[in-house]
């Protein structure tokens, strides 16, 4: 599913004392099966922007189109923009309220008026996806692991057949090993079932990883827009808008400075572990 963002703004408590322009004139495309990074400061408008692709906020003005429509030309349709535009918040296990994984996983699809079968077929095939077999499906969702409340919850968002998954910090709170799962099963979603994935984080590692480009917002505006490598080599800009590039980078930089010639190009472990390895003389 593509989306289209056209001259977006919005304005928080607008003629009043409190009055906030979070998003400023925001225009932006999201082709199908892409892998976007969203990244910026607290501040620059990531959630104000998120909430408007799948209809949860109104924009004071510009428009939102899913594959050419206006998700608000029928407001009749944002039920169905909101099932094919998953948006899994921040710490989505405090959302959690029903008394077992599967029912958790399968309200969705209830509510979406699905056929019994088709509620039973989805909610199973998304706690697979997840990693969460039978043995969890009679479990107290609140009984569980950080990582586990963070799949059930995923898994509640999968169950639905969303078109485009949007993750808001995923990993945040969560210890290296929940944190390296999340992001494989993220990772997974994307190649196997082909979404279109639009991750925001504060992690500029976890984004030049997994991410295909990056947008980065600053002030409510997009100032930033292209590939891991174009967005991490302005480290200045970067710097400026109080973000930075990934840690490994300024590795590399150090290591460029006492003379070991390697890339300037690189910004995850991955590489720089490659090139490092590259420098070793060959064993005879």
């Amino acid at each position: 599913m593509s989306i289209t963002i056209n001259h977006l703004t919005h304005i928080y408590n607008a003629g009043t004392t409190f009055e906030k322009k979070a998003l400023d004139d925001v225009s932006l495309e999201i082709q199908d099966g892409e892998f976007i990074g969203l990244i910026g400061h607290t501040g620059s408008g990531k959630s104000t922007l998120i909430q408007h692709l799948n209809g949860l906020v109104a924009p004071t003005s510009g428009e939102i189109l899913l594959n050419g429509e206006n998700i608000h030309q029928d407001k009749n349709r944002l039920k169905e923009v909101r099932r094919r535009v998953g948006l899994v918040f921040q710490y989505p296990e405090h959302q959690l309220f029903e008394m077992t994984v599967y029912k958790d996983v399968a309200f969705g699809p209830t509510n979406l008026k699905f056929s019994e079968d088709k509620i039973r077929k989805n909610t199973i095939s998304a706690l697979e996806a997840v990693g969460l077999g039978e043995e969890y499906y009679d479990q107290s969702p609140f009984d569980l692991s950080g990582g586990q409340k963070r799949r059930t919850a995923i898994a509640g968002i999968l169950a639905m057949e969303p078109e485009v998954l949007i993750l808001d910090e995923p990993t945040a709170g969560l210890d290296p090993k929940g944190r390296e799962e999340i992001l494989s099963l993220i990772q997974e979603m994307h190649q196997k079932r082909k979404m279109t994935v639009i991750l925001v984080s504060h992690s500029m590692e976890d984004v030049a990883k997994m991410a295909e480009r990056i947008v980065v917002m600053h002030q409510g505006k997009v100032v930033m827009n292209g590939t891991p490598k174009e967005i991490f080599s302005c480290v200045e800009e970067l710097e400026k808008m109080g973000l930075a590039a990934p840690q490994v980078s300024y590795v590399v930089r150090a290591l460029r400075e006492k003379g070991f010639p390697i890339s300037p190009d690189i910004f995850t472990v991955e590489e720089a572990k490659n090139a490092l390895l590259a420098l070793l003389p060959h064993n005879s």
